[in-house]
């Protein structure tokens, strides 16, 4: 074990578990959800762990429940982000456990995609000059404000939740986000995503859980079926597309 090891306070977050004992009643919203049902402790890497699953799993209602427990703006950004334009967020993080590091984290950020035009503009008002060389992000593209976070205000030394941060990126910016995450998991940083990109989930040792209505397992990247299916699609295009337009051949 190297000393960089030996000092580290990642994970600043090691697990959250679910409270099950004050559910009374598993019918209601948030508690119906797989992930929720299935729910018991869920421990994070230090580095980057992923939340994988079809939509309606899920979970990004437990990532948002997850950063609602630790303080952050449910509807986004830091825990200095005071700023409501919709209550709509559950109330799932106050049946979650958080266990903690030894250490806070210096920085920290929720990204959710569907609200990130409320929190661009929140920091506009701010002082975006401040944080992102001078640029509004609103006046930069979707993919472009989103790398620009990533470059300037993830500082380091940080735990960064992002709720399916490939909507605002093209699969070549997918990359790059990819190397902005890799160079802040090595400036002490903790990743937890919720996404659908195999080429997020393709960071090398990171942790994978996939939500169904079975259940929640970690599974690695290849058996993944975000990776299967973009494999099975690129090796046999023309057979899938034959399959998929079958019915309109009459």
């Amino acid at each position: 074990m190297t000393a960089r090891n030996l000092l580290s306070a990642r994970p600043y977050l090691i697990d959250i578990t679910l409270l099950r004992e004050r559910i009374t009643n598993w019918e209601e919203y948030p508690f119906c959800l797989p992930v929720v049902r299935h729910l018991n402790t869920l421990t994070f890497h230090p580095d980057v762990t992923f939340l994988i699953g079809e939509n309606g799993t899920g979970k990004s209602t437990l990532l948002e429940a997850i950063a609602s427990a630790l303080g952050f703006n449910p509807e986004g950004g830091t825990k200095n982000s005071l700023f409501s334009t919709r209550d709509t967020h559950s109330n799932l993080f106050e049946f979650l456990k958080a266990s903690r590091s030894y250490k806070a984290p210096r920085d920290g950020f929720f990204l959710r995609a569907e609200s990130f035009y409320n929190v661009a503009s929140y920091i506009d008002d701010v002082a975006y000059e401040n944080s992102y060389g001078g640029k509004s992000l609103h006046a930069q593209s979707h993919g472009e404000s989103f790398l620009a976070l990533l470059s300037h205000k993830f500082r380091g030394n940080g735990l960064y939740l992002l709720d399916e941060p490939e909507a605002a990126l093209s699969p070549s910016r997918q990359l790059s986000a990819l190397a902005l995450i890799h160079r802040l998991v090595k400036n002490e940083s903790q990743f937890i995503i919720a996404t659908h990109s195999p080429i997020l989930m393709a960071y090398p040792g990171a942790r994978i859980f996939s939500f169904s209505e079975e259940g929640i397992y970690e599974t690695q990247y290849e058996d993944t079926d975000h990776y299967r299916v973009f494999r099975d699609f690129f090796d046999r295009r023309q057979e899938m597309l034959r399959v998929l337009f079958s019915d309109d051949d009459g």
